[in-house]
């Protein structure tokens, strides 16, 4: 029997950025979710922690077939969210797009620092992701929306990226300093998506965390290859 699939959003997003390949999936015929994280979407909040974003996913994954089991997906901080829920028994296999493949140790905001360096990377001469957060008082934050077209939407068409911009909402920023309590890709089959032209996530970055995995692509794509070429994204999990 086919796997069903779940989708984790990233950070400032709701289960809504997954419309189109959504709509491509359950065209295919697939059994297909996207979850909202507490407080984004339509989920009425508040916030929680990145252990409180990775519970929520597990209370869904504790309603799955166990005889068909679940393909996890995650997109960006989303990627934080799925290592430490996909250890759930349900979980056949975790995707990584452009996403967090943390290690014990890691946050989103120090990721593969050793690894990055001595692999000859730099953040020079890129746009930085953290300079367009706007915080308020009580440790969360928007997004600067004039930004967003390059960090986040490359390849996209303009009435996508308006459609986008529109719903990008608060994020809390404390998530993306957490490490995750369980490693799941070191458990559990795994497979991650680079998106090559990615101005958000460090290709490079990108790169280290693949190898983590079971196996990986490379696409020429930006942060949001599942708004840009849906169809592309879908192929790929439609293999799973």
């Amino acid at each position: 029997m086919a796997a069903s699939i779940v989708l984790v959003h990233g950070a400032f997003n709701g289960a809504w950025c997954f419309d189109p390949l959504v709509e491509r999936l359950r065209a295919r015929g697939r059994d297909v979710t996207a979850v909202d994280l507490p407080g984004h979407g339509e989920d009425p909040g508040p916030f929680g922690d990145l252990h409180a974003d990775a519970e929520q996913v597990r209370a869904l994954l504790d309603a799955a077939d166990p005889a068909e089991g679940v393909v996890l997906v995650g997109h960006s901080y989303g990627g934080a969210v799925i290592t430490e829920a996909g250890d759930h028994p349900a979980v056949r296999r975790l995707v990584y797009l452009a996403a967090f493949a943390l290690d014990a140790d890691e946050t989103c905001i120090n990721a593969a620092a050793s690894e990055f360096k001595a692999a000859g990377y730099s953040h020079a001469g890129r746009p930085n992701l953290g300079h367009a957060f706007v915080p308020d008082d009580v440790g969360n934050a928007t997004l600067d929306l004039d930004q967003m077209t390059l960090l986040f939407y490359g390849g996209c068409d303009p009435a996508t990226v308006d459609w986008a911009l529109a719903r990008l909402g608060g994020q809390p920023l404390g998530n993306l300093r957490e490490s995750p309590a369980t490693v799941a890709w070191r458990v559990k089959p795994s497979s991650y998506a680079v998106s090559a032209e990615d101005m958000a996530v460090h290709p490079g970055l990108q790169k280290i965390m693949a190898d983590r995995c079971s196996d990986h692509v490379e696409w020429p794509t930006a942060h949001f290859a599942f708004l840009s070429d849906p169809d592309l994204v879908a192929d790929f999990l439609d293999r799973f």
